[in-house]
């Protein structure tokens, strides 16, 4: 697996120095992220985007993925039909973007049934959140064919697509080669556990984050440091190497919790190492 790093894990500074940050510290990748501002936004030209790709060739670390949180604010389960069409032209801005990157992945959020999280947040009732998020994610998938870009659907704490068989079922549903699943191994222990999504989930797996979790917790506070949580790290790094997951696995911490930003980051190397047996 090569290790690599949300630029979400990163307090503050521009684009180049979480990347040399994160180079330092020994990720050999870093997940990017497109916003309204900053960097990457969906009106970046190919110019724009490409001089992403040349600093980090510059500096020496690979570019993992795309991700986004637009799709918190643009859902594609929204009651709101002007809302879902501008997630689906977010998502493929995306795939454009990631295309210039020469990343083959975005991760995407595929609506949410509710979120606990998000104050006055929209409650949709699952069925109509299925039907709205499988055509969204079905039409992401026709364009990401065009790009060589895989929509990688990520299991986030939105009251949907809550169990693995769940999961691998909307997914084959689709029957596209380009829609995957992003699975984020910390945000399954709350209802779950992920040695088992990865075992059923499978090859559909194309990209993986990973945090910690403590159970006992049970709600956001409970977001703990690589190998502080309950996540049982030997049997879920056994059971990618049953399925045959060897792709980037991607950190996503939370800097605005941790009282030294910049040694969450080399921590994070280093707790990784150890999960990855390089230690």
């Amino acid at each position: 697996m090569k290790k690599s790093i949300s630029v979400w894990s990163f307090a503050g500074g521009s684009l180049k120095d979480k990347m040399e940050l994160a180079k330092k510290a020994g990720f050999e990748a870093i997940e990017v992220a497109m916003d309204e501002e900053g960097e990457i936004t969906p009106s970046s030209t190919e110019e724009q985007v490409k001089s992403v790709r040349k600093t980090a060739d510059e500096i020496g670390i690979e570019t993992s993925s795309l991700a986004t949180g637009l799709f918190w604010k643009y859902s594609f389960t929204s009651g709101d039909l002007e809302v879902r069409k501008k997630g689906i032209e977010v998502g493929k801005k995306m795939l454009q973007a990631a295309s210039w990157l020469g990343v083959d992945a975005i991760l995407v959020v595929p609506g949410a049934v509710g979120v606990d999280f998000i104050p006055d947040s929209e409650v949709v009732p699952y069925d109509v959140a299925y039907e709205r998020a499988f055509e969204a994610i079905r039409e992401l998938g026709k364009a990401g064919e065009e790009f060589g870009v895989t929509v990688c659907v990520e299991n986030v704490w939105n009251k949907f697509l809550l169990s693995p068989l769940e999961m691998r079922d909307f997914i084959d549903k689709i029957g596209s080669p380009y829609v995957a699943a992003y699975l984020d191994v910390g945000n399954v222990l709350l209802t779950g556990y992920p040695e088992h999504w990865i075992r059923i989930l499978g090859k559909r797996i194309k990209r993986v984050h990973i945090k910690d979790f403590r159970k006992s917790v049970g709600n956001l506070g409970g977001f703990v440091d690589l190998l502080e949580g309950d996540v049982d790290w030997p049997e879920v790094m056994a059971a990618f190497g049953e399925v045959g997951y060897d792709g980037y696995i991607t950190a996503e911490m939370l800097p605005p919790y941790s009282h030294h930003p910049e040694a969450l980051i080399y921590n994070t190397s280093k707790a990784m190492d150890f999960i990855l047996g390089r230690a």
